[in-house]
C-alpha cells in the first residue's frame, strides 16, 4: 500500500471512530479534505456551531475533527490559533453586559454577563466531546496545544479553556479504580510497557515479575476512554524499607508471601496522557491504593515510596562551582563523580568516600532548596510532600542505571505516607509554612551540610 493510501486509510478510520457509526459517515469521507486556510477553518467552525440536530451536529463536528487530524504540525498550530483568536470573547458584548450588570445587578443581567464571558470556542470543544471518541480526541488535542505553547503564547487562552473542561470531566468521582494483574487483557499489559515512565519495563518476564504475588499495579480509568489507564502506580510488598531499585526489580529475588510483608513501597507512578498534564489525580490514586492495601493486608504498617531525585546532580554541580571551599572540605569524596571529562569506575571504596557527602547534600537539597514560589525545587519531592508525605530516608547508589547516575548520582528517596489524619494535617501545615517534614536523621544530615556550606562561603569570600 502506498504512503498516501495508508494515510487516507488511517484518516478514514480516525473519522469513523469520531462518529462512532459507519452508517452516519457522510459522502465527503472519501473526497479530498478542505484546505486549511483561515477562511475554510472558520467556515467549518461556523457550520459546526450552527448545526442544531443531533446527527447533523455530530457529522459537522466530526468533519472539523477530521480536518484537524489530517493536518501536519504547522497546520494544526494554525488551526488552533484560528480557533483561539476568532472564537473568543466579544469585547463589545462583554462591555455592554458588564455595564448593564453594574447598573442593575439583577439575575437576568448576571446571566447575560456570564454568557458574555464564555468564549465561543468552548462550544466547539463541547461539540467534539459529544462524539463517541471525541473525549480522547480532546485529550490528544491538548497534548498538541502544550507542544505549541512556547512558539505561540496566545494559545494559552485555548489551553486554559480546554484544561478547565477536562478538569470538570475528570472529576475523581467519575474515575474507575482497578487493579491490573497478569490475567488482565494483553492490550492493557502492553500499555503498561509502553507508558512506564520511571523504570523501563525491559521484557515480558520483567513485566510478569512486577505482577507477582508480592507486587501490585493499580490504575485509574475513565468511562469515555475504556481500556486506557490514565495513570498507574506500581507497588512492591516488602519486609522493611526498599533502598535500591535494581534489587527491588531483580527477577531472581524470591517472591515474598504478602502476609509476611510489613511495608508497601510505591516505586513508580506514570501518567499515560500528555494531554492530561497538570490535571492531577495522582494523589487520589495513592490514597485509594493505601485504602485497598490496608483492607487486603492489615499487616502492612508502613507506606513509602522509592523515588528518583531528577534535578539533584545538576544542582550539586552548580553548588560545587559556586563554593570552591567545599572542594577541600568533607565533600572531597565527590570529586570522582563530578569529573565527567575523566570518568573512572565507581569502585566500592569510591562509593564509601562519596556516601556521606551525597547523604548531606541530598538532605539539604530536599529540605532547603526551593523555587521562587517557596516550594521544594525537586518536582517529585513537591508532589509527594504536597500530598502529606515526609522525607524519611535517603539512599545513595540506589539507582545505578545510566539515567539514575546521570540525574542524581544514583540517589533515591523514601517518602513516608501517613495514614493518621492528625499527622497528615501537621505535615501539610508545616509545608505550607515553608518547612519540609522530614525524619530526625534527615534533618541532622541537612543541618550538617548547612554548616559546611556556611563555612565554605566564609572561606570563599575575598580577603
Amino acid at each position: 500500500m502506498s504512503t498516501k493510501l495508508r494515510q487516507a486509510s488511517q484518516l478514514n478510520a480516525a473519522l469513523e471512530r469520531l462518529l462512532g457509526w459507519r452508517e452516519l459517515l457522510p459522502d465527503w469521507l472519501t473526497t479530498t479534505r478542505e484546505d486549511s486556510s483561515t477562511e475554510s477553518i472558520c467556515r467549518m467552525i461556523d457550520d459546526c456551531l450552527n448545526a442544531s440536530t443531533g446527527p447533523d451536529a455530530r457529522a459537522k463536528a466530526a468533519k472539523l475533527g477530521f480536518l484537524y487530524l489530517s493536518l501536519d504540525d504547522t497546520q494544526k498550530q494554525h488551526f488552533l490559533t484560528t480557533l483561539t483568536t476568532h472564537y473568543g470573547v466579544n469585547p463589545n458584548t462583554l462591555k455592554a453586559a458588564y455595564t448593564n450588570y453594574e447598573t442593575n445587578p439583577s439575575a437576568q443581567h448576571y446571566v447575560e454577563l456570564a454568557q458574555a464571558l464564555k468564549p465561543a470556542r468552548i462550544d466547539v470543544l463541547k461539540r467534539f466531546n459529544a462524539l463517541p471518541d471525541g473525549f480522547k480526541f480532546l485529550v490528544e488535542l491538548r497534548a498538541d496545544l502544550l507542544t505549541f505553547l512556547n512558539e505561540t503564547p496566545d494559545l494559552n487562552a485555548l489551553e486554559y479553556d480546554l484544561r478547565r473542561l477536562l478538569e470538570s470531566w475528570f472529576d475523581v468521582g467519575l474515575l474507575t479504580f482497578e487493579a491490573i494483574t497478569w490475567d488482565s487483557p494483553a492490550s492493557l499489559l502492553e500499555q503498561l510497557v509502553l507508558y512506564e515512565a520511571v523504570h523501563k519495563i525491559g521484557s515480558w518476564q520483567d513485566l510478569k515479575n512486577r505482577l507477582q504475588a508480592d507486587r501490585r499495579v493499580y490504575a485509574f480509568f475513565h468511562p469515555k476512554m475504556p481500556g486506557v489507564p490514565l495513570i498507574f502506580v506500581e507497588v512492591a510488598l516488602t519486609s522493611g524499607l526498599a533502598t535500591n531499585i535494581q534489587a527491588l526489580l531483580d527477577e531472581r529475588t524470591a517472591v515474598l508471601a504478602p502476609a509476611q510483608a510489613d511495608t508497601a513501597v510505591f516505586y513508580s507512578i506514570s501518567n499515560t496522557q500528555k494531554g492530561l498534564r497538570s490535571i492531577s489525580f495522582g494523589s487520589f490514586l495513592l490514597k485509594r491504593v493505601m485504602e485497598d492495601l490496608q483492607h487486603q493486608l492489615p499487616n502492612l504498617r508502613t507506606f513509602v515510596t522509592l523515588s528518583p531525585l531528577p534535578g539533584f546532580a545538576r544542582w550539586v554541580r552548580q553548588e560545587w562551582q559556586q563554593h570552591p571551599g567545599l572542594q577541600t572540605s568533607a565533600l572531597q569524596g565527590l570529586k570522582i563523580l563530578l569529573n565527567p571529562k575523566n570518568p573512572k569506575p565507581i569502585t566500592q571504596a569510591r562509593k564509601e568516600a562519596a556516601d556521606k557527602p551525597l547523604h548531606m547534600l541530598a538532605a539539604y537539597y530536599l529540605l532547603y532548596v526551593q523555587t521562587e514560589q517557596g516550594v521544594p525545587k525537586d518536582p517529585v519531592a513537591r508532589f509527594h510532600l504536597s500530598n502529606g508525605a515526609r522525607v524519611e530516608h535517603i539512599n545513595t547508589f540506589a539507582d545505578n542505571s545510566s539515567s539514575g547516575l546521570e540525574q542524581s548520582f544514583g540517589v533515591m528517596v523514601n517518602y513516608a505516607y501517613e495514614t493518621d489524619a492528625d499527622k497528615l494535617s501537621r505535615y501539610q501545615a508545616a509545608l505550607a509554612a515553608g518547612q519540609v517534614p522530614a525524619s530526625a536523621s534527615v534533618k541532622r544530615l541537612a543541618d550538617a551540610y548547612k554548616k559546611l556550606r556556611s563555612d565554605a562561603a566564609l572561606t570563599d569570600a575575598p580577603a
